[in-house]
């Protein structure tokens, strides 16, 4: 494969209308409140260790609608970013190319967990190298989350047909010495992928799980859903059916006596899904969520992962007792589970969840979801640690390094 087998590019749309969350229903109704809510508030309540500071709240949500009115930031920004594989457009799900797209996605879906180095900041932590975009003929070292964009952007390209399934699924098709050799470094990398055995693990674990349930593809797993839902299900019920079909991304626990849920991977699924294949009129139906009240994407919550909450603090929105700063500063690994590492996973989807409610009740026309709220702060935390923006005309706190716990959930 010589070049981008999609589309890579693509404009912004106008400014798309969100329903606000529908509140009094119990998780199993349909278009239920989100547990992740209910769940993060009871454990941010119950670890009172991370703490939400309401006027940086009011502060920054005007702060972010500066930024995304000035940037026009939409769901169709998702398109531009340039390693990204877009879909064609009209949606049509028997072309070949909107199945690949959705196979990708998928899969980056399933490995979209601790990126964290224990060698940050050094030129010889692990990356992946690849062109700056599909159409470059330059290439970098990419790290962190888009070292395994990257990767299997690489691996198209040499001919792998590593996002499908019934190929990643077989040994035999795909042994792992070819995963192996997908997902290697950089020359000057001195550290191999994170948690590469577990990426292997679930690898596996999805790809075989597609091909014997649902037709060996992503798309198959979507025309379940859709039967099951009469074409008229929500984001929150493809959240629901992901986490139902695969053990590897059913991101829970037991803590204090109640089962409590945060749903990072599955959640961004589905916003990916919802991204990328947004329309260019807002005001078309999705052509993955056509019922009649939409996908609902307001239902779903952010992304509680190690990235967001940096650029949380950094705004001043939630605050951290001096105790965990000395720990971040010093690199201490936060145990998956530990009070500490759950606080700050909580804090952080009630921190955004309040965002969007600040944005909502000042009657702004960008109508925020927590989605887009969270995909606009991940992008300007990247750009902050690269140094192509920096925060200016508001209060900041020192940049902290992001807590370090190593994890398939994020």
């Amino acid at each position: 494969m010589s070049s981008t087998p999609i589309e890579t590019s693509g404009s912004t749309s106008p400014v798309f209308n969100e329903k606000q969350i529908e509140e009094s229903l119990p998780p199993s109704a349909v278009h239920a409140a989100n547990p992740v809510v209910s769940s993060a508030e009871f454990v941010l309540e119950q670890t009172n260790i991370v703490k939400i500071n309401n006027d940086a709240v009011r502060i920054a949500a005007q702060y972010i609608l500066r930024k995304v009115a000035s940037e026009s930031y939409t769901p169709r920004t998702w398109r531009t970013h340039p390693l990204h594989i877009c879909p064609p457009e009209p949606y049509d799900p028997n072309n070949i190319l909107t199945g690949a797209c959705l196979n990708w996605i998928f899969l980056i879906s399933s490995l979209n967990f601790s990126f964290w180095s224990e060698k940050e900041g050094q030129p010889d932590r692990y990356g992946v190298e690849w062109r700056t975009s599909w159409g470059s003929e330059t290439k970098t070292i990419h790290t962190g989350y888009w070292s395994l964009v990257a990767a299997l952007n690489r691996a198209l390209e040499e001919g792998i047909p590593i996002i499908d399934p019934k190929f990643y699924s077989s040994e035999t098709l795909c042994p792992d010495s070819l995963i192996a050799h997908v997902f290697r470094a950089a020359p000057q990398s001195a550290e191999p992928m994170p948690l590469f055995n577990e990426r292997l693990a679930i690898m596996r674990e999805v790809g075989t799980i597609l091909c014997n349930d649902f037709g060996g593809s992503y798309l198959g797993f979507l025309d379940a859903f859709e039967r099951r839902h009469e074409n008229q299900g929500t984001a929150l019920d493809l959240v629901q059916f992901v986490t139902d079909s695969f053990p590897c991304f059913r991101d829970e626990r037991l803590f204090n006596g109640r089962r409590v849920y945060f749903w990072k991977r599955p959640q961004i699924l589905v916003a990916e899904i919802w991204a990328a294949f947004y329309p260019e009129n807002p005001y078309t139906p999705h052509p993955i969520f056509p019922g009649l009240n939409g996908p609902l994407i307001s239902d779903l919550t952010m992304f509680a992962d190690y990235r967001v909450p940096q650029i949380l603090h950094h705004l001043r929105i939630i605050t951290y007792p001096a105790s965990l700063i000395r720990e971040l500063r010093n690199g201490t690994q936060l145990g998956p589970g530990s009070k500490e590492e759950m606080s700050l996973r909580a804090a952080s989807i009630v921190a955004v969840e309040q965002i969007r409610n600040e944005m909502i009740s000042c009657g702004s026309d960008w109508e925020a979801s927590s989605v887009l709220i969270d995909f606009y702060l991940w992008d300007l935390a990247k750009k902050l640690e690269g140094g192509e923006e920096c925060i200016d005309g508001i209060e900041t706190d020192d940049i902290v390094p992001a807590h370090r716990t190593r994890s398939i959930w994020y």
